[in-house]
């Protein structure tokens, strides 16, 4: 702890003066992030630092096994601070990202030793799906192949939740907001993505477009006409 006390003092007379024009600038005119990442609590997986942010840029929501609670009527932090980045902030993207060697995401592939963290193991519930389609469609994995793959699915079932949220519902239907699903692999230092119209996950590449789970995309009315005929 002594540690951590150290580097707080060294932000306030290192890096705060280093950075006082960004930070007056964000006091003056407020935060205009430019993403929402919703990612996991695991202390190996930094948003700020994967996306090289600095302060204002990253609106960001963490919690063990980056899950997306589907909506509902209580209250609750998840849902909270997605409604907030959507109708107060005007975020634009919204990411989950899920990671390698998530402890989460094992505790959910073999729920052994749950029986001691009763409230974990009702959080994890939110990725039973993941978990699901995992031993129903590749009941052949095991270890660390398991893992990694209900991590993928897990991502996919935190996105079809996220879209239960009606300021998310409401912001892509005007085609004002995109969904990305991210997989940090922190055994290689590598970022995949997950393109929606190959259902893949692919590394990111500066040589190549970003892959997209689900871009903005306005649902106009004649559309709406046409499908209610």
């Amino acid at each position: 702890m002594n540690e951590l006390i150290g580097r707080v003092f060294n932000f306030e007379k290192t890096t705060f003066p280093a950075s006082s024009e960004l930070f007056l600038k964000l006091t003056t005119h407020g935060q205009e992030p430019k993403a929402l990442m919703i990612s996991c609590a695991d202390s190996r997986v930094v948003p700020e630092q994967i996306m090289q942010a600095q302060p204002g840029d990253l609106f960001v929501c963490r919690n063990a096994g980056n899950m997306v609670p589907p909506y509902a009527t209580q209250n609750g932090g998840v849902t909270s601070t997605v409604e907030y980045a959507v109708v107060a902030l005007g975020i634009r993207d919204i990411i989950v990202c899920g990671h390698s060697d998530c402890g989460a995401m094992k505790a959910l592939s073999n729920p052994v030793g749950l029986e001691a963290m009763p409230n974990v193991a009702a959080w994890l519930r939110h990725g039973s799906a993941a978990e699901n389609v995992v031993s129903t469609c590749n009941p052949e994995l095991d270890g660390t192949e398991r893992v990694r793959a209900v991590s993928l699915e897990n991502v996919l079932a935190q996105l079809n939740n996220l879209r239960t949220h009606p300021s998310v519902a409401a912001a892509m239907a005007r085609g004002e907001l995109s969904l990305h699903g991210w997989f940090a692999d922190i055994h290689e230092g590598q970022i995949l993505a997950l393109d929606g119209e190959t259902g893949e996950f692919v590394p990111l590449r500066e040589d190549r477009e970003l892959p997209v789970a689900i871009p903005a995309r306005q649902r106009g009315t004649r559309v709406l006409q046409e499908a209610a005929e």
